[in-house]
């Protein structure tokens, strides 16, 4: 499925999509970015029988040792079964600050520009992968990782997960939705 644009007035129908598809395929583990905990509470609506772990990006991203995702949020979403990694991106991380000091190419940014050219989403939905394998939240099988534009959902992917050591082993076995216009 394709949407006409990117954005979170996808989520509902992107989660809903995801869903049937991993129901089809008898996956049962599911990954959402969220920052505020909008997609993980929408997912806990939307996605029954789903093992959902909710992905968001470190301490410090916006700023200095602040997270985005409320201490309340979290311990809610734990309440509720969802597993909630915290931790750097892992297709930036430290290359990015290298980056924003010296300037310059390096090759895990490069990788994430590449992902880029399917959306943002998309990239995001690769990444927060990686991020849940190297917590030691996955079991390896294939899984449905969903990610967006900015806020909210607009991506689902099912793909083979793997940690930063092998990146090279991620694979996007199906792209279930994204948008077209990005």
């Amino acid at each position: 499925m394709y949407f006409e644009k990117a954005g979170k007035e996808n989520t509902e129908q992107t989660l809903v999509l995801a869903c049937k598809r991993g129901k089809e395929l008898g996956i049962n583990e599911m990954l959402v970015a969220t920052t505020s905990g909008y997609t993980a509470y929408k997912a806990l609506d939307i996605c029954e029988d789903f093992n959902i772990t909710a992905v968001t990006y470190h301490c410090g991203f916006k700023e200095p040792f602040k997270t985005e995702m409320s201490s309340d949020v979290r311990k809610d979403l734990e309440k509720e079964n969802i597993k909630v990694v915290i931790a750097s991106h892992a297709l930036s991380g430290v290359e990015r600050s290298i980056w924003k000091t010296y300037g310059g190419s390096y090759p895990v940014l490069l990788i994430a520009d590449t992902l880029r050219l399917f959306g943002q989403g998309t990239k995001v939905a690769v990444e927060i992968s990686i991020m849940a394998a190297d917590a030691g939240m996955l079991t390896g099988n294939d899984i449905i990782s969903i990610g967006g534009t900015s806020r909210g959902a607009d991506t689902a992917l099912v793909l083979k997960p793997a940690c930063q050591s092998n990146l090279f082993d991620v694979k996007i076995r199906e792209i279930i939705c994204k948008p077209r216009i990005f």
